[in-house]
């Protein structure tokens, strides 16, 4: 259970609506309980929901950093292209077949060998949730063992999403830095609504920030206020041994 929870720190600190929250605490719930009570098949599944709401998170990050290429990833979905493209939630993207879906991770160079590793988590899941007389999950340990291995993939997933967040805090940075002209005073409500709750950032997403190489935009005139911003969000969101400021 302990490193189940672990999954959480891939999810969005903040979510645009009540009900977004609701459904991921509903997810949580449901894997907890059922775990807690022996039910692991049951824990797989709402494990498994957990685990494509990330994935969902990350394409929602690339279609808002990147919209010309997620445009260019749409060919092959003309019945959803304009939904996708209009979409107000990442919830949207569960309209398309998990397994397709999950193409869109080439866009952050994702190969196929991956992507097809990940899809073998979809045909686990179908396994699972058709009535074909099969207990898969039956203990503990094999359950265990799939929440490590789904872990290990979320874990690929993000370090291949660095380049999506790395473009994400840049532009955050180079649009926020002056405190006359931003929609929050104060650097640290400018950080929560329009870089953390704007973007669905995870912790880990956060953590990618605080690692963030100013020497990239050292060049630019607003670097002093740049550097103000840079140094509260390592203030609120930094470790306890204060990550350093480049």
């Amino acid at each position: 259970m302990d490193e189940a929870v672990e999954l959480s720190n891939y999810l969005p600190l903040s979510f645009k609506s009540p009900k977004e929250q609701e459904y991921i605490d509903f997810l949580w719930d449901a894997f907890e309980t059922n775990y807690t009570h022996g039910k692991y098949q049951f824990a797989f599944l709402a494990y498994h929901m957990l685990t494509m709401s990330f994935v969902y998170f990350n394409i929602w990050q690339i279609r808002h950093a990147q919209p010309k290429d997620f445009e260019n990833g749409l060919i092959g979905f003309p019945r959803e292209e304009k939904s996708l493209l209009e979409a107000t939630s990442p919830f949207i993207f569960s309209a398309v077949n998990e397994r397709t879906i999950l193409r869109f991770l080439k866009l952050i160079a994702c190969d196929n060998g991956m992507i097809g590793t990940y899809a073998k988590l979809v045909d686990d899941r179908n396994e699972t949730a058709h009535p074909n007389g099969n207990i898969f999950f039956s203990t503990q340990t094999a359950l265990d063992i799939k929440i490590t291995e789904i872990l290990r993939i979320v874990n690929e997933i993000q370090d291949h999403s660095k380049c999506v967040i790395d473009q994400v805090y840049r532009d955050f940075l180079l649009q926020s830095h002056n405190t006359e002209e931003r929609e929050y005073p104060e650097a640290a409500d400018q950080i929560r609504e329009m870089l953390i709750h704007e973007n669905y950032m995870s912790q880990k997403d956060i953590d990618i920030c605080l690692g963030f190489d100013l020497a990239s935009i050292a060049d630019r005139p607003e670097i002093g206020n740049i550097r103000t911003l840079h140094e509260a969000l390592i203030s609120e969101y930094g470790s306890d041994d204060k990550t350093e400021v480049p």
